[in-house]
């Protein structure tokens, strides 16, 4: 099966994804930002990985350049996750110069590939001799990860299998290296383990699972070598089936935990999955923004305590977005439980989707939820877009993602076929022992509604299940002349379970008011505030679209008045977009000489000027000027 993530035919899945060559993407949101990808920002990223000295690292590996070494040590992962990238672009229709670029850097990793499989260009270049005698920082077991998973991708994207000898030669290394070695040092960033598994899965390799587990169940007893910022941020604090709640650095606490339900799959080991279901469910509780980003703290890079998410400054790492659907979608794998498709949606359309400007350019690292008007760039700031970074893990772990995006569409649990998420596309696939071709024509996320055809059917009944979005309070299912309420089942679907004709359709219509969105009290930094949804999306005010004179950092929204949503329009700089009109006043601060505190009772803010502001998707901000942006804004006294 082609996809990335294809659990065996043994392996204790509730659902089983739908391959890509069965999806195809026919316009829409998604659509579109494929078509960036293609266009923009995946030949930018080709182009820096010889400017930012990617390649010529590869060059000094394999010894035909008397250079030096550029960048952090994990520079071969941002080669390895453009390669994924272009691999699953290729699935979309030829492109002679991406056919290029695998062929180039197939031909660089062979080249500097040692002997004994062992391939990593800072170790090989800068420091000779010291493999493995640097695992808290080294990165060489999270390069070798990428570099699996770009194999699998290229073997079951574009049957190219160059790169999968390559894998397996490194693989069959480590395998020799540490399966058998008595408490062997640990990387300090996971990835490796989820990447084993699925080589495992491409290759029936049972060596690469039983490493893989034996990572997985060495990691907690201390064999990380230590670090200034503590066990926990490497994630080697207490082993997997104890930890209960998700702590230190935010990456590798995911990938660590893609792993960790990859390994249930193929194993059965219920504990792996209890317990990484119980620390999934801390994070959405307590340590979650409202965009789906994770991190609360920029320095380290690090979950913070509970319900510490401050809007200004929470990291909120694209990368951490990307390590949240990759987890999200396996333990939907694991379960078939809607939720966690529910939390895909919101990180996909928000946390992750602001990351990228519109044009496919340039990108955050840090994807904050407010930036003040006396903000000042800094270079390196990762709350500012960039082409490309120093530490440049995540456009390409942008790249890889959109470039997949079919892959998260759709499930299957024997006869019936599960729609995880909305977007025009056209489906075909063998189901209920015969074949099955449907239309999913929609508008969303500007629009709620959705309506399936079927095309052709087996004979007998088989299922169509419906995600239905915990944000739509309403949703009506139109089917053969009738119209009826549906709500969640208690895995998260309607299902309509009947023997099909072609021609036949079904339309779901969500709820898409506008909503008020307050916090959890708890939450400190967000007290006294409220933000605007629409449908899947969070909304945001923007300077640009204030009237002048009015300050976003002085506006406050009135709690009982009415979100007007605008005509859908197309922005200059922006694109296709659906804004939100709300009553705001101004609240001026009195503020004397000194500190900016009075007394209470004393009125410490005068309240004036109402006016209308407009609200934007907060995916689309930052495209327009980098001026000051709120998510959440304070509501005013009634």
């Amino acid at each position: 099966m082609n996809s990335p993530v294809t659990p065996t035919p043994a392996a204790r899945a509730a659902h089983r994804p739908v391959a890509y060559e069965h999806i195809e993407l026919t316009g829409g949101t998604w659509k579109s930002w494929q078509e960036v990808n293609r266009e923009t920002s995946l030949p930018l990223a080709v182009s820096w990985l010889e400017k930012a000295g990617n390649f010529e690292n590869l060059r000094l590996a394999a010894g035909g350049t008397g250079g030096e070494y550029r960048g952090p040590v994990y520079m071969d992962s941002d080669v390895y996750k453009v390669l994924e990238s272009a691999v699953f672009e290729l699935q979309h229709g030829p492109d002679a110069s991406l056919s290029e670029f695998v062929d180039r850097a197939i031909a660089l990793l062979e080249a500097a590939q040692q002997d004994d499989g062992y391939l990593n260009s800072y170790f090989q270049a800068v420091k000779p001799g010291r493999r493995y005698t640097e695992m808290a920082d080294g990165h060489e077991l999270y390069c070798a990860g990428h570099l699996f998973q770009a194999a699998v991708a290229a073997h079951r994207s574009i049957g190219d299998d160059r790169l999968l000898a390559v894998s397996r030669k490194f693989a069959d290394h480590l395998v020799a290296e540490f399966l058998e070695r008595k408490d062997p040092p640990l990387d300090g960033h996971p990835e490796v383990e989820t990447a084993l598994v699925e080589l495992y899965r491409a290759t029936g390799h049972d060596p690469y699972l039983a490493l893989a587990k034996k990572l997985v169940d060495e990691r907690g007893r201390g064999l990380v070598a230590p670090h200034k910022w503590g066990a926990r941020s490497r994630i080697d604090h207490l082993p997997v089936r104890e930890a209960p709640t998700v702590t230190g650095h935010v990456v590798r606490a995911l990938y660590m935990e893609a792993g960790v339900v990859d390994l249930y799959l193929e194993t059965g080991d219920t504990s792996l999955l209890d317990a990484s279901v119980a620390r999934w469910e801390d994070m959405v509780a307590a340590r979650t923004s409202l965009t789906g980003g994770l991190g609360s703290r920029q320095v380290a890079e690090v979950f913070g305590e509970c319900y510490e998410l401050p809007p200004d400054l929470s990291y909120n790492e694209l990368c951490s977005a990307v390590a949240s659907i990759q987890w999200s979608w396996r333990l939907l794998l694991a379960t078939g439980e809607a939720r966690y498709a529910d939390l895909i949606e919101r990180t996909l359309y928000n946390g992750f989707a602001a990351a990228r400007s519109a044009d496919g350019k340039r990108y955050y690292k840090g994807n904050p939820l407010q930036r003040r008007a006396d903000h000042a760039e800094h270079v390196g700031d990762p709350r500012f877009r960039d082409e490309w970074f120093y530490s440049a893990c995540c456009p390409p772990s942008y790249t890889r993602l959109i470039a997949s995006l079919e892959h998260y569409m759709a499930t299957v649990d024997g006869d019936t076929l599960f729609v995880q998420q909305y977007a025009p596309a056209a489906l075909s696939l063998p189901l209920a022992g015969g074949a099955v071709k449907l239309r999913m024509e929609t508008a969303y996320p500007w629009d709620g509604t959705v309506t399936v055809t079927v095309d052709e059917a087996p004979g007998g009944e088989w299922g169509l299940a419906f995600r239905i979005p915990p944000w739509s309070a309403k949703a009506r299912l139109e089917q053969g002349g009738s119209t009826r309420e549906v709500t969640r089942d208690e895995r998260g679907y309607a299902t309509v379970r009947r023997e099909w004709r072609a021609g036949d359709t079904v339309t779901l219509r969500f709820d898409m008011t506008p909503r008020l969105t307050v916090p959890h009290p708890r939450i400190d930094a967000l007290r006294g505030c409220a933000a605007i949804e629409r449908g899947p999306l969070v909304y945001c005010f923007e300077q640009i679209d204030l009237a002048e004179g009015v300050d976003v950092d002085e506006l406050a929204l009135l709690p009982g008045s009415e979100l007007r949503v605008t005509a859908e329009e197309e922005i200059p700089g922006i694109g296709r977009t659906v804004r939100i009109e709300a009553d705001t006043v101004t609240v001026a601060g009195a503020h004397e000489a000194g500190l900016p505190y009075l007394t209470h009772p004393a009125a410490s803010a005068t309240t004036t000027g109402r006016t209308t502001a407009t609200a934007l998707p907060y995916f689309q901000w930052d495209n327009r000027g980098d001026g000051a942006m709120r998510v959440w804004m304070p509501l005013a006294d009634n």
